[in-house]
């Protein structure tokens, strides 16, 4: 079946998609986006994700073409035309074409283009864990913002796949902030602590997810930041993110977390998570 994608309002083959070279999207990264997951044929966690959309939106100064609301009515008939049963959605809203000037152009319109891509939940690597790498993170200090500018981040992604492992932690002078694509957090003594939701972090959806089971299950959380010496000395350690849903660290920089296996504490919110996931499909 030929894919469809979403641009503006219309549904059309991906065939017919089309990108002009004065986007500014194209060449300033000029930007915004979001990554839904789709179980069972729906969003999940909708309403987080278009907060959160909307709030990037504001603060980079993009209009949005629509009311979240009629964007997500757009999202599922989209999920609905590929039939999409697991995977993702990716929405993305450039502030539109322009002559290529730094200055925000007064007349512009934005241009939004989404798609879904199939997707299975990482179950295997959930279940055995990843290996990360560490690294100093020098990105920009506005990294609560989903825009367009993931050049470091593919950069340090990269970086963890030529050390053989799965991912990197990022750090400012010895200060665990997030990884290439998800947000990082270790337990210890039986308590969750993670990166305080600042301008240094992306306010990771599956990240709030996780810390709202976690107190629903009366584990403890802090939202403080910790030391690179914390992490290698955690009881446990985990990402969270769209895709990966919890998944555990068991090394970093080749030394293994603990007993180098998931921890319990981990394995409960993996339940947790699971259960949520079930809960919003229908049955």
């Amino acid at each position: 079946m030929t894919p469809i994608y979403l641009i503006q309002d219309r549904l059309v083959p991906k065939e017919e998609v089309r990108v002009s070279p004065d986007d500014r999207g194209y060449y300033f990264g000029d930007g915004i986006y979001e990554v839904f997951r789709v179980y069972g044929g729906k969003l999940f966690e909708a309403e987080a994700h278009f907060k959160r959309l909307e709030r990037t939106a504001a603060a980079v100064r993009i209009d949005l073409p629509a009311a979240s609301s009629e964007l997500q009515k757009q999202l599922e008939q989209l999920i609905a035309a590929n039939a999409l049963i697991e995977g993702t959605v990716y929405l993305q809203i450039t502030r539109g074409t322009a002559s290529r000037a730094h200055a925000i152009p007064a007349d512009a319109e934005p241009v939004l283009m989404a798609y879904t891509t199939e997707l299975k939940r990482p179950v295997r690597t959930m279940q055995q864990g990843i290996a990360v790498v560490t690294m100093e993170d020098i990105r920009w200090l506005r990294c609560d913002l989903k825009t367009l500018n993931l050049l470091p981040n593919t950069l340090a992604k990269q970086h963890a796949l030529d050390q053989g492992a799965d991912d990197v932690v990022l750090h400012r002078s010895g200060l665990v902030t997030e990884c290439s694509a998800s947000n990082v957090m270790i337990v210890k003594e039986g308590a969750i602590i993670t990166h305080p939701a600042g301008n240094l972090i992306l306010h990771g959806i599956t990240r709030a997810v996780a810390l709202r089971l976690a107190r629903e299950l009366g584990i403890p959380v802090a939202e403080t930041p910790f030391t690179l010496e914390d992490l290698r000395q955690a009881d446990e350690a985990f990402v969270t993110g769209t895709t990966i849903e919890v998944t555990p660290v068991i090394s970093v920089d080749g030394t293994p977390v603990a007993s180098g296996s998931p921890g319990p504490v981990t394995r409960r919110l993996q339940q947790a998570f699971e259960q949520a996931i079930t809960s919003c499909i229908p049955q």
